[in-house]
């Protein structure tokens, strides 16, 4: 039983750190290329411009957390996506919310388009 947040599901607290893993943006940006495809070390030390310990850090968290896994190909280890939910993921975090999500018809001022909390001066 969780004595820390005696309200959340175990499944509620294992998004959540999830979450709390992904949202660093060295693995964030991992990630972001793994929904593109299967990567080696050396690919994301091309893209990332961080050291290869470090990112071998990174890869060990996202694995751990079993977001991601690998395979070895003679002498590389190739990542790829484990947890399916990341490519909706990935694009959700993309998105530039006011603009993009549609105003509820219940209230008249956001009939105009805008949210209730928006105002021009």
């Amino acid at each position: 039983m969780n004595t820390t947040y005696p309200d959340m599901t175990d499944i509620a607290l294992r998004k959540i750190e999830m979450l709390k893993i992904v949202a660093h943006p060295v693995r964030l940006r991992i990630l972001g290329e793994l929904v593109k495809g299967v990567k080696c070390v050396s690919d994301f030390e091309e893209f990332l411009e961080v050291s290869q310990p470090n990112i071998s850090q990174h890869l060990s968290l996202l694995r751990k957390a079993e977001l991601i896994d690998f395979y070895v190909d003679g002498r590389l280890k190739c990542y790829f996506l484990k947890d399916p939910i990341i490519p909706d993921l990935i694009e959700l975090l993309k998105k530039e919310y006011e603009e993009d999500l549609p105003a509820p018809a219940c209230c008249p001022v956001t009939r105009k388009g805008k949210y209730p909390g928006s105002r021009n001066r």
